[in-house]
Order: C-alpha cells, then sequence, then structure tokens
C-alpha cells in the first residue's frame, strides 16, 4: 500500500514501513543498531528509521549535551502500545539527555475534545505515574503541560507562526485542516524545539523518539527550525521512529477500544484472560499446528513477548522456533506469555505505589517552571 500522507491526529495502519523511506526520506536505522544494541527496540529492529540521528549517537559515545524530547496525549489509559515511547525516554535520560516531556493537554482538549480537567488528571495518575514505575527520575528532566507552562515558551509559540503558510500546514496535514489541528500542529513545533532557547539550555542537538504517524510534525518543526536558524542557532530535531504494536485482535490498538490492549493498570487475572483470548498465528487444528508450524509473524501474544516480556533473544528465538516447527501450540505459548505479563503487572503495580513523591517532586519543580 503506498502512503501518500500520514495523519497524526488519527492513526491509520502502516502496512509497509518500507515504503515510508521513499514517500518521507525516513532513512534506515540499521547503521546505527550495532551500536546501541543493548537497548531492545534497536536491536530487534522495532526502531526502523531515523532523520538525522548521526548528532544524537555522536553525542551519546562522547558525552556531548544533547536533549530528549517526548508528548504524551492524556487521552486514555496508558497500555503497552504506549510503554514503547516510555522506555525510550528512560533509555535516553540513562544516556545523559536533558529530558523534556510535554502533557499535550491543550491538543488533547481542542483536537480529541477531552475534558481539560480530565486530560490533567489522565497525564499525571495515567502516564507520569507509570513513567516513574518503569524508571523514569527527577535527573535532568523537566515536564510542563501544554496548557500551563512558561512565558517563554508561549511567546516563541505564537512566533513561529510567522513563518509558515496555511497552504504548507494543508500541504503536510491535508485539505480537513481544522483550526483545532492547526492550533496543535504550531503548538507541537514550539514543545520541539524550545528545549533549544536560551532560557532552557541554548542550541544543541535534539532527538524525538516518535511512531511514524507523527513524522509531519517532525518535517513541519525541522522546516521551521531551518527559517529560525540565523536567529536561534537551533539544531534541527533528529527523529526516531518505531512500529506500531498490533491490537490483541490483531487490528489496531486503540485507547477507545479496552479489547484491543493490555493497560499498566489492569488487573493480572483479567490481564491473563485478556491474552489467552487473544490473536494468535496458529492453524486450524492442533494436527495442522504439529505438521505445519504456526505463524508468529502473525500472533499478538509473541509480538508481546518480543516488545516487553522477553529479554532474552536466546529465549525468544526458542520460541520462534517452536512456534514455526510445531513443537508448541497456541495455548502453550499463551499461558507462558500470561504468566509473565501477569508477574510484570505485580511488580510493575507495586512501583506506581512507590512512585508517589517522586510524581510530587516533579510536579512541585513545574510549578516553579523550573526542571528537576
Amino acid at each position: 500500500m503506498t502512503e501518500k500522507r500520514l495523519d497524526p491526529w488519527g492513526r491509520g495502519d502502516i502496512e509497509d514501513y518500507g515504503n515510508l523511506f521513499k514517500e518521507f526520506g525516513i532513512e534506515p536505522f540499521d547503521k546505527y543498531r550495532e551500536k546501541f544494541q543493548e537497548n531492545r527496540y534497536v536491536r530487534r529492529g522495532i526502531i526502523f528509521g531515523q532523520r538525522d540521528y548521526g548528532r544524537i549517537a555522536d553525542a551519546i559515545e562522547k558525552k556531548k549535551r544533547y536533549a530528549m524530547m517526548t508528548g504524551l496525549m492524556p487521552s486514555g489509559k496508558f497500555h503497552f502500545g504506549h510503554k514503547m515511547v516510555a522506555d525510550q525516554i528512560i533509555w535516553y535520560q540513562g544516556k545523559g539527555a536533558d529530558t523534556f516531556i510535554c502533557s499535550a493537554d491543550l491538543e488533547a482538549t481542542v483536537v480529541r475534545d477531552v475534558a481539560p480537567e480530565i486530560a490533567r488528571k489522565t497525564a499525571v495518575e495515567e502516564y507520569l505515574t507509570n513513567y516513574v514505575a518503569l524508571g523514569l527520575t527527577e535527573k535532568n528532566l523537566t515536564f510542563w503541560f501544554q496548557s500551563d507552562y512558561v512565558v517563554p515558551y508561549y511567546r516563541f509559540r505564537d512566533r513561529l507562526s510567522k513563518k509558515v503558510t496555511l497552504n504548507e500546514l494543508k500541504g503536510i496535514y491535508g485539505d480537513d485542516l481544522t483550526t483545532g489541528k492547526l492550533f496543535s500542529a504550531i503548538t507541537q513545533a514550539a514543545d520541539i524545539l524550545h528545549p533549544q532557547l536560551k532560557e532552557f539550555g541554548g542550541p544543541r542537538p535534539t532527538i524525538v523518539p516518535v511512531g511514524a504517524d507523527q513524522d509531519p510534525h517532525i518535517r513541519l518543526t525541522r522546516d521551521l527550525a531551518a527559517r529560525f536558524q540565523g536567529e536561534y542557532g537551533f539544531f534541527p530535531p533528529s527523529s526516531t521512529y518505531h512500529k506500531f504494536m498490533r491490537g490483541l485482535n490483531g487490528g489496531k490498538m486503540s485507547s477507545s477500544d479496552p479489547s484491543s490492549y493490555i493497560s499498566l493498570t489492569e488487573e493480572p487475572e483479567t490481564a491473563k484472560k485478556k491474552i489467552m483470548s487473544s490473536k494468535t498465528g496458529g492453524r486450524a487444528t492442533v494436527k495442522e499446528q504439529k505438521e505445519l508450524g504456526g505463524i508468529p509473524e502473525q500472533c499478538m501474544v509473541y509480538e508481546m513477548l518480543v516488545y516487553h516480556l522477553v529479554d532474552s533473544d536466546k529465549e525468544l528465538e526458542q520460541v520462534y522456533s517452536n512456534c514455526k516447527t510445531g513443537g508448541r501450540i497456541c495455548g502453550e505459548c499463551k499461558k507462558i506469555c500470561a504468566e509473565k505479563l501477569a508477574l510484570f503487572l505485580k511488580e510493575h503495580q507495586k512501583r506506581r505505589k512507590e512512585a508517589s513523591k517522586t510524581v510530587e517532586k516533579i510536579l512541585e519543580k513545574r510549578k516553579h517552571g523550573t526542571g528537576c
């Protein structure tokens, strides 16, 4: 399928990630995989594309200053599809990045019709608390809400609108660009670029890890960085692109469809039941499975293991081999995955209870307009 436009607000399924290289100029991540093998998403090819990653790799290797910026959309439960970004945030923070995390509560309100108070509550209770439980710390961290930040950010956002035209925005986002989406696009550019303002640390390489559907925002922001380069000395933001996890039913994983995902606050027993009823790559009968083998590439259970639950590549290779050769039927694999998942959730939910003090500190620093 040829993708002519990516929709950062609607996210259709992307069937051919390779096509993105040709259509939009995203470059493969392959040449950096050997350098960053400790990152599971890099090692397994889940992070598949990049723009301008060389300066980030250089900053990490030579311990130069750089920033990591990402946003969260507080419109629903935090699930395993979101965990990919959280893991990347934490990885970059551990690699010395000045870490910037934006709660896109304005976008949630103007584009997705989420009540402001609900968006803020969701950002803290679902996202920030889970981030901390997964390993985010206060070190070098700036967390903010789009609706409640410091004056230089808003002044800068408004200035950005001078150097982009409505026709240009329609060319990137489509003719159905609404006022809310236009406002959101400019605000996202401010989110990504403002860490390079002198008030926030000055110009330095900045990495933005995103799903491929968010590339329109990256392209717009890189164009704006070039137009303001003489005035601010911006580095065009770098980006990486990861593949999406599919839903438990094999389709799109959607926050509006609880049957398609497992949240990180899910009751372990409920999560196990969801795994036991999820789509697999198995054959119609046990006999066919043993004779022909399964298709792990079509299995949501295997995908959960690949993305989140199995650290050992050797163990994962054994699961793959057992499936392909018919040495293990789907029910056995589901039970193994369900037990691993339940254990992860029990441990994670204990850490959530312990995360409150760190979350309070982060929010307190935010009130004073400073990073942690």
